[in-house]
């Protein structure tokens, strides 16, 4: 006995698959995802880049407080890391004014982090002997 093929029988002739439209649709929808997701991406990788810079600047920091105790000075030829320990923003020591008595008295230096990134900040991460740290939104 031979089977044949009957449409009416309940079976569809119709191709299976995707529109166009629905195609567009998801497309559209999977746009509208993206669109919102990425600024809060880039946002949280440009503070995991500032977070390299101020764990720099802090052991900097720390270590030139070392260099302090230990000879009293800023300016002994202690060494600090040239880098973040990532290796994404060099950092940069500049002695600074120890005289209380003057306007520009910083407590003895000026650490700065530099970077070719996008870290979302216009100015480089700066920390001073007094703990000040510029710019403040980017801390």
């Amino acid at each position: 006995m031979t089977h044949r093929f009957d449409p009416r029988a309940g079976a569809s002739m119709r191709p299976r698959g995707f529109t166009l439209i629905e195609i567009l649709i998801v497309v559209a929808v999977v746009a509208i995802l993206a669109g919102i997701a990425y600024p809060s991406y880039q946002r949280y990788t440009q503070n995991a880049l500032r977070t390299d810079a101020q764990a720099g600047l802090i052991n900097a920091a720390a270590e030139l407080e070392r260099c302090y105790a230990q000879f009293y000075s800023y300016d002994n030829g202690c060494a600090i890391a040239d880098t973040s320990p990532d290796g994404h923003y060099a950092i940069e020591r500049t002695l600074g004014n120890t005289n209380e008595n003057t306007p520009d008295y910083d407590g003895g230096f000026l650490l700065t982090a530099t970077t070719d990134k996008n870290d979302g900040c216009s100015d480089p991460l700066t920390l001073n002997a007094l703990g000040e740290r510029e710019p403040e939104r980017c801390w």
